[in-house]
């Protein structure tokens, strides 16, 4: 594809890395020069310096013939105006644009054809806050994806002595757990891939993705690590459009607390929360933590803009006695030097985010993607379309799909039903099949399983 990205930022920069290694045509635009230069030497890909927004700069960079438009600079109104700008004058098939600001987002009929036209709109603040509200649901979980509307979820736990599971294969987990149906995705053990299989024993630190409807998750976490008990009192360092976010979704259920260094954003913080108790100070004041009790805190959130702040916050509210800590890092190269030490849960957002781009991206009838490990692997939900003579999966069972090296499929959703893949499973057209993929490489053939042959029309 001939996509072309606004903005060099942290997000447009990690997406051009992963698409430039799928072989697509790739230019980026930006008004600062020697960030697109960083990227051309390390991606040997296009770039044009100027505002995205402008006919002419767009015009430099291919959007006559480009299949898609992706604007993510960290101004909405150039992303806004250069997808009506590659609409009106270029007719751009796919425009993809960041939106932040609540006051656009809410206002419905803004972004259609006739008005902003903007086929999809990312919210990355939006994406991330999802992110993190499904690791303080499932106490004890690395990372947690949602497919087929929520009804399936795929986690990722870390092994721990102690557990059921640990120095049984994976077998056992049947025998031992009859009534819960669930299947072991991928496991990463010092940090490399291994395809589970029957006899395959999980060890103590192993990183284990297992798959199961939604309702079973706990049952499963519980094989591999002791339980932690529900989160309650949630303290969040940085009251941004993040942290903001967050408390007013858990403010209802758990008890909340911001910690903002901004006296004017405290204002507006308590004006707009109804029950989160919003706190003036710095997140990094020990004074202010043992003010505040921080050894009773469940979980410490640091969601600050500055990977510092957070880290440091996070690391004296750790030795402070904070239950578990959750911290937010731009800096991709920080998050595996950080998480498992002393942070409990680091996170990257535009790792969080690049999923709902790449959704976009793919060919077939691709509905969800998520970037995992660091973007090494990724988790798809696929839409099976055709017959027996037009598809490579429609009326075959599991066992007999010819899938790519390194890539598995969890489970499959047919209407409410949710399946766990076991070889005589038998996909129908119109099913939701979740599949696992190790190693990028073999992308483009999985999504070829999934494009439905010239028979089909």
């Amino acid at each position: 594809m001939k996509i072309i990205i606004l903005g060099a930022g942290q997000v447009g920069g990690t997406l051009a890395e992963h698409l430039a290694r799928e072989e697509n045509d790739i230019t980026v635009v930006d008004t600062n020069g020697d960030k697109l230069r960083e990227l051309h030497t390390k991606l040997d890909i296009r770039t044009v310096v100027g505002p995205g927004s402008y006919p002419m700069v767009l015009r430099q960079a291919g959007c006559e013939d480009a299949d898609m438009l992706i604007a993510v600079t960290s101004q909405d109104e150039v992303n806004m105006i250069a997808c009506q700008v590659a609409h009106t004058l270029f007719r751009t098939p796919t425009k993809i644009a960041r939106v932040r600001a609540t006051a656009y987002l809410t206002r419905k009929g803004l972004f259609a054809h006739e008005a902003v036209p903007i086929d999809v709109l990312i919210s990355p603040e939006q994406v991330v806050t999802d992110h993190i509200r499904r690791l303080i649901e499932h106490p004890g979980a690395l990372q947690v994806l949602e497919f087929a509307g929520g009804l399936v979820q795929l986690v990722a736990v870390k092994a721990v002595y102690g557990g059921p599971l640990v120095g049984q294969d994976l077998a056992f987990l049947r025998r031992h757990m009859p009534s819960v149906d669930t299947r072991v995705a991928a496991i990463y053990r010092r940090d490399r891939p291994i395809i589970p299989r029957g006899d395959t024993v999980i060890e103590a630190d192993d990183e284990v993705f297992f798959i199961a409807a939604r309702r079973d998750i706990r049952a499963v976490m519980s094989e591999l690590r002791r339980l932690d008990r529900n989160f309650r009192r949630v303290v969040i360092a940085g009251g941004g459009n993040i942290g903001e976010r967050l408390a007013e979704h858990l403010e209802h259920s758990h008890q909340v607390k911001i910690i903002e260094h901004n006296l004017e954003r405290c204002t507006v913080l308590s004006e707009r929360l109804d029950r989160t108790v919003v706190l003036h100070g710095s997140a990094t004041s020990k004074r202010l933590l043992e003010e505040e009790n921080i050894e009773e805190c469940d979980i410490f959130c640091a969601l600050t803009n500055d990977d510092e702040v957070n880290i440091m916050s996070s690391m004296l509210a750790k030795r402070m006695g904070a239950k578990k800590v959750l911290t937010l890092i731009n800096n991709a190269a920080y998050v595996d030097l950080v998480q498992g030490g002393e942070i409990d849960i680091a996170i990257s957002p535009q790792q969080a985010t690049i999923g709902s781009l790449l959704t976009h991206v793919r060919r077939g009838d691709i509905v969800n993607v998520h970037s995992l490990r660091r973007g090494a692997a990724e988790a798809i939900e696929a839409i099976a379309h055709g017959d027996t003579q037009s598809s490579k999966v429609v009326g075959r069972a599991i066992g007999e799909i010819d899938l790519p090296r390194g890539t598995t499929i969890g489970a499959i959703v047919r209407g409410k039903e949710v399946m766990i893949a076991h070889d005589d499973v038998m996909v129908e057209s119109g099913d939701h099949v979740i599949l696992f993929v190790i190693d990028k490489r073999r992308l483009r053939d999985v999504e070829r399983l999934f494009q439905v042959g010239l028979t089909f029309f």
